[in-house]
């Protein structure tokens, strides 16, 4: 059994600095940056002493708003060196859901890129200013939002409100090598480090407080069953801001020594041209990115014979692109990961040699330390095996809970300590768990969880709008696609393309319903109920002739 690291995310870079100092740590092959292991430390700790500087406390919420640039991975480093709180906001977020998390995140620090698929960021958070308020030279004074100070721009091109990243760190200097020394005693490897946002069963956006000892110990150990070296070489196109980037890819790698070499922003062609030109023997990705890099017209120019694992995860993986992916892309040894972001991801994951058929019908076994049973849903009792239930976890891996939801927090963990993930599975006698559905109504878009009640609750916004079921219909591309089912006001004539104009700028583009279906009524139980799986069904047979009204 792999034994559990006793230690902050900090200490363990510095032990691994120790170990390959010389050796490269971290390369933006399209960038040109390279940094070794030492080089790499050192811009941590310049970063780490920026923060100080800027009077960051211990327990602090530091919210960052990028792609996979260089900073993000100072800043989440950095952070856990200070003993600060990474707030990593999604990319793919418009004003209202910043807004929302900044809020409810209580952020005293904003970290933000220029911008994302045309959403420029400054002016999505200027937005957020009323009369009265103002950001100037990166201080900010937004009724909004109490608690937010800061507000750092990183890039070349500073933009006149926010503070410069180059000026954020040439502040470094005035802060000791023993004034950072003395805040790193004060860490404890049970702090909590992270908090990454997610749809829970229930309401918003909830925020998911996860310790060093989670999220490291869990990186360490889906790089065991990876088996990761030093000699491995790790392409992340995963966005950092989710678990799938910085827990199962930074630092699942560094703690095995590995080099990591990050795409900005997924382009199939760069993930190949990376693979090949830096010999990378491992690549992650949810299937939809599999999809697009083996369907590039140029895929046969490549060689990617380094390649030996890497993990696919983030939505259910289809059995002819795993098969695919072991034989013309020559990872054989490629597992497949399953959990959610209250278990630091990680819950399951395949092994290197398991049999194809465990590696494209299962998502593995339970992860060492990690403890995994099925229970009947409605009696709570453990079901035999082969018998489909609610998965249930248990162990280290479990967060400290919900950022300010002490009711969320409770439902989703039990009085034992058992993390009820609302994912119906059933388990074999050697361990293997197959997920068969959801408890909840949570759609699963190309590796991007959304919760239905968010988007109808925005829908109802909109004057024309009576009532608005949300559903997820089966997708070829993205696993699922988002569906809106809008009973409209009397006399009220509205087109999907106006819903869809309605939802643009306003809420993440991921999010917007990809087809709008205009019903009278909705199919509901004798206690007035709507019946969703029953508006699904109806649904589907209604996409395929494709009719605006029903």
């Amino acid at each position: 059994m792999t034994e559990l690291l006793h230690e902050t995310i900090g200490s363990m870079l510095e032990r691994q600095v120790k170990q390959f100092g010389s050796k490269e740590a971290v390369v933006y092959s399209n960038e040109g940056i390279r940094y070794t292991f030492n080089e790499f430390n050192e811009e941590v700790n310049r970063t780490a002493k920026a923060l100080l500087k800027l009077g960051v406390e211990k327990g602090e919420h530091v919210a960052v708003w990028a792609t996979n640039v260089p900073e993000w991975l100072l800043l989440q480093f950095a952070t856990a060196k200070i003993g600060a709180v990474l707030v990593t906001v999604n990319t793919n977020y418009q004003t209202t859901e910043l807004e929302y998390v900044l809020k409810q995140s209580e952020a005293t620090r904003l970290f933000l890129i220029n911008g994302f698929k045309g959403t420029s960021y400054p002016e999505a958070f200027l937005k957020l200013q009323k009369d009265g308020d103002h950001v100037a030279n990166g201080k900010c004074a937004i009724e909004l939002l109490p608690h937010l100070q800061d507000a750092i721009f990183i890039g070349n091109d500073p933009h006149p409100s926010f503070l410069a990243w180059e000026i954020f760190m040439n502040e470094s200097h005035s802060i000791s090598d023993h004034e950072l020394a003395n805040r790193k005693k004060e860490l404890q490897p049970d702090d909590v480090i992270n908090m990454q946002y997610t749809s829970g069963t229930t309401g918003f956006p909830k925020g998911v407080m996860l310790t060093h000892s989670n999220i490291l110990n869990n990186g360490h150990q889906i790089g065991q069953c990876m088996e990761l070296t030093e000699k491995d070489r790790l392409c992340i196109p995963v966005p950092f801001f989710h678990c799938f980037g910085c827990v199962l890819g930074t630092l699942a790698a560094f703690s095995a020594g590995a080099s990591i070499f990050p795409i900005v922003e997924f382009e199939p062609e760069l993930v190949l041209k990376t693979v090949q030109n830096e010999q990378c023997t491992a690549l992650h990705g949810v299937p939809t990115m599999f999809i697009a890099e083996l369907s590039l017209p140029t895929f046969n120019s490549y060689n990617l014979s380094s390649l030996r694992t890497g993990i696919m995860a983030g939505s259910p993986c289809p059995i002819e692109v795993m098969k695919k992916v072991m034989s013309r892309m020559n990872m054989s040894e490629i597992t497949i990961a399953y959990g959610q972001t209250e278990s630091s991801p990680v819950i399951t994951q395949t092994r290197t040699n398991d049999p194809v058929d465990y590696r494209v019908n299962t998502v593995g076994k339970a992860l060492p330390g990690v403890e995994v049973k099925i229970i009947d849903p409605v009696t709570r009792k453990e079901t035999e095996p082969g018998f489909t239930g609610e998965l249930c976890t248990r162990g280290y891996h479990v967060m400290k809970g919900y950022y300010n939801m002490p009711d969320a927090t409770n439902e989703a963990i039990d009085e034992e300590g058992w993390l009820h993930t609302g994912d119906l599975a059933k388990m074999d006698e050697k361990g293997y768990v197959e997920i068969t559905g959801r408890l909840k109504d949570m759609v699963i878009r190309g590796g991007e969880n959304i919760y239905p009640r968010e988007i109808e609750e925005f829908l109802y916004t909109h004057p024309a709008v009576l009532d608005v079921q949300v559903i997820g219909l089966p997708d070829e591309k993205y696993g699922e696609k988002v569906v809106a089912c809008i009973q409209l006001k009397g006399n009220q004539s509205v087109s999907e393309a106006d819903i869809r104009s309605y939802c643009e700028g306003k809420i993440a583009r991921y999010k917007i319903p990809s087809q709008v279906f205009f019903v009278d009524e909705y199919p509901m139980t004798a206690s007035g109920k709507i019946q969703k799986y029953r508006l699904r069904e109806s649904v589907a047979d209604w996409a395929k002739n494709k009719t605006e009204t029903i």
